[in-house]
């Protein structure tokens, strides 16, 4: 069934890809997963073509000259699952920060409960963030915070990477416009969610810091969202929200 795709951006995930993409493979529900892959130089993308001898109809991969960002990247698997006429986009980090079994929560609250994206907030229920020393978890929260003010989204984890979107938010939103390619997207992806009337559901989940490979925060990131929050909410006077 071509009905639900989940897309992993991966750039030197070597360590984790195999592990994955078993077990998304190995959920219930029948997931298809794109993998694209930024020219990872440790090798990441001879795994995921080995990998996909065994899963030829569920597994794919893209593969992108270089490293261009984590935004490019799922707009590219955005453009993809429309072309390819998928129901249901989700976005997953490859570094099992994000638990696979979660999957099934997020696609419920879209398929079954009738929201138009679904977010697996780390904030919605208490802090549920394992792993992370406290200093990282007090900027998340915060910037959080300080999201939902300067925006007006009544959402908890507004920086989550955890989501599932039905298609036509994706058919509504302008991609060739979104203007973030660091994680500020993924404030950008809500915002417009927000801003075009789309039902949102938070969805609890435990996320889990990675325990191999390396981590690709940066402060360049938190400056982007940060100082990308306040351009993004004055742009956003200057648009129209009609969805028809």
């Amino acid at each position: 069934m071509k009905e639900s795709l989940v897309i992993i951006p991966t750039y030197n995930e070597r360590e984790n890809i195999e592990a994955i993409v078993r077990k998304v493979m190995s959920l219930a529900h029948p997931f298809h997963l794109l993998i694209i892959d930024d020219n990872s130089p440790d090798g990441t993308a001879s795994i995921v073509r080995d990998l996909q001898l065994e899963y030829p109809e569920r597994l794919h991969l893209e593969t992108r000259q270089g490293k261009l960002g984590l935004g490019t990247a799922y707009i590219h698997g955005f453009k993809y699952a429309l072309r390819n006429g998928y129901e249901y986009i989700f976005e997953m980090d490859a570094d099992f920060s994000h638990n696979p079994d979660d999957l099934i929560k997020l696609h419920d609250a879209c398929a079954l409960d009738g929201y138009d994206m679904a977010i697996g907030s780390r904030y919605i229920q208490g802090v549920n963030v394992v792993n992370w020393p406290m200093n990282r978890v007090l900027m998340s929260w915060f910037a959080s915070m300080y999201v939902r003010i300067i925006t007006g989204m009544p959402i908890a984890d507004t920086t989550a990477g955890f989501k599932c979107y039905r298609r036509k938010v994706l058919q509504t939103i302008q991609l060739n416009k979104i203007r973030f390619v660091g994680y500020a997207f993924q404030i950008e992806m809500k915002f417009l969610t927000y801003k075009y009337g789309f039902k949102i559901k938070e969805v609890p989940i435990i996320f889990t810091d990675r325990t191999k490979g390396q981590s690709k925060m940066s402060s360049g990131i938190f400056k982007e969202a940060v100082l990308g929050v306040l351009k993004m909410k004055i742009n956003s006077f200057f648009r129209h929200f009609d969805r028809y």
